[in-house]
């Protein structure tokens, strides 16, 4: 499983290039000693048989057959499931981890993929697995093992899932700091609204999906008016707000104005 050492970027800040921010809280040198865990040390993760379980079986290739009238189907591993909140994990060696614990099932997102593990007997405490990956966690401490390491984490925030209640209409809900920029995906129709620089902006603006794939769990839509473009990238990944480190299980990247704003975001079920 390419769980990779670094950690999930989860910055809002905005810059004329893009730049990577990351949260990075280690707690204690692991048993192991290990400095690379769960993951080569090559920069880009390898393809992995076992992506998330998506809630589309579409392919890029598809992408032009879509109903251009219709909200497309967002990858399962932008939402929470069942699960009421997210959690983020501090691990040592240096890696933030999201979880969500839908009913029969544990939702783990990391720096550069996303999983979901099933339920498995254990004496005590709970333990979740896929392939070779284990997630074992008992009052608040977690130990996460593969075949090429183990993590040692702590349970650190929580945040509670945005419901349909809380966002009548919106599909997807993405947010950003320094200056506080949000962004909202209806959820019957190809449309989406930007609040920019600390709501000095707003743009309201159809969309269309330049790219999608499900297997793993990524999406770029761009504007639909040719006076107003943007790019806007969503990535299911573990992010953390760059202000209050509240854990989300998607990295959203908007591109506008010549300028990137970087931040967090979840999917919304109905």
């Amino acid at each position: 499983m390419p769980l990779l050492s670094r950690t999930a970027s989860c910055g809002a800040a905005v810059s004329a290039h893009p730049s990577t921010d990351s949260v990075s809280s280690p707690l204690r040198v692991a048993a192991l000693g290990l400095s690379v865990l769960l993951a080569g040390c090559a920069g880009a993760p390898q393809p992995d048989s076992s992506a998330p379980i998506v809630s589309d079986v579409s392919t890029p290739a598809d992408v032009d057959k879509q109903d251009s009238t219709k909200a497309p189907l967002m990858p399962s591993a932008f939402f929470a499931g069942e699960a009421e909140r997210f959690e983020a994990w501090r691990c040592t060696p240096a890696q933030d981890l999201v979880t969500a614990f839908p009913q029969g099932e544990l939702r783990l997102w990391s720096a550069y993929d996303a999983y979901r593990l099933t339920p498995a007997v254990v004496a005590s405490g709970s333990r979740y697995v896929k392939n070779d990956l284990s997630f074992w966690e008992k009052g608040g401490e977690a130990m996460v093992e593969s075949d090429r390491g183990r993590l040692e984490c702590q349970r650190d925030q929580t945040r509670a899932a945005l419901t349909r209640a809380q966002r009548p209409g919106v599909m997807f809900h993405g947010r950003g700091n320094e200056p506080g920029w949000t962004v909202r995906l209806d959820h019957d129709a190809p449309h989406l609204s930007l609040m920019l620089d600390n709501g000095e902006r707003e743009i309201e603006s159809p969309y269309r999906v330049t790219s999608l794939d499900n297997e793993r769990g990524r999406v770029t839509l761009a504007s639909g008016r040719a006076d107003t473009p943007f790019n806007l990238e969503l990535e299911a990944r573990a992010c953390f707000d760059s202000m209050s480190g509240e854990p989300f299980p998607v990295r959203v990247t908007l591109d506008v104005d010549g300028k990137t704003y970087r931040g967090c975001g979840q999917g919304i079920a109905p």
